[in-house]
């Protein structure tokens, strides 16, 4: 176990796990590998119709149906500050709750779920983008490729701060 992990805090671990391991629900947005603890996802869904909302913050991609229940949409790409996906591709959606309310994570593609040790866990890079680094809580090496950890949470707090 390295120096960095053990820095790492409790808060930010309890957010993505329980006990000696995390399990993540994988996606991948613009060639980057993301994670979501899998206690925060409630569900997985191909390309929905999203209706457009009239003054929404650019990040709210609209809102969907969901089996009676109104979901807003999230684009997070938008989110990120990255560029927007290709015409005709729509994107996956990966559904989450926080507080009371559903969110559907537009995404590009879902991947698999990793059950990764919490000693491989580090907190976010010093040179990680400000923006990612405010709505994520660390990250992963995996064999050559960086998982980045999403605060669902802190990724979700704008809609508190520009409603009000």
């Amino acid at each position: 176990m390295s120096n960095m992990n053990s820095s790492v805090s409790n808060e930010s671990i309890s957010t993505i796990a329980d006990g000696d391991s995390g399990e993540f629900v994988t996606m991948t947005i613009f060639d980057q590998l993301f994670g979501i603890p899998v206690s925060k996802v409630q569900d997985v869904l191909g390309p929905q119709v999203i209706n457009k909302i009239p003054l929404a913050p650019p990040e709210v991609a609209g809102s969907l149906n969901l089996r009676g229940r109104i979901v807003t949409a999230i684009d997070i790409r938008k989110r990120l500050g990255l560029p927007p996906r290709p015409a005709g591709d729509e994107g996956m959606n990966v559904v989450v709750e926080h507080g009371t309310e559903l969110y559907s994570l537009v995404i590009d593609t879902v991947g698999e779920v990793l059950s990764l040790p919490l000693s491989d866990y580090e907190r976010n890079p010093s040179n990680l983008d400000e923006l990612w680094r405010d709505v994520t809580a660390g990250i992963y090496q995996l064999d050559g490729k960086l998982m980045v950890v999403i605060d669902i949470d802190r990724l979700l707090t704008f809609n508190a701060a520009e409603a009000a």
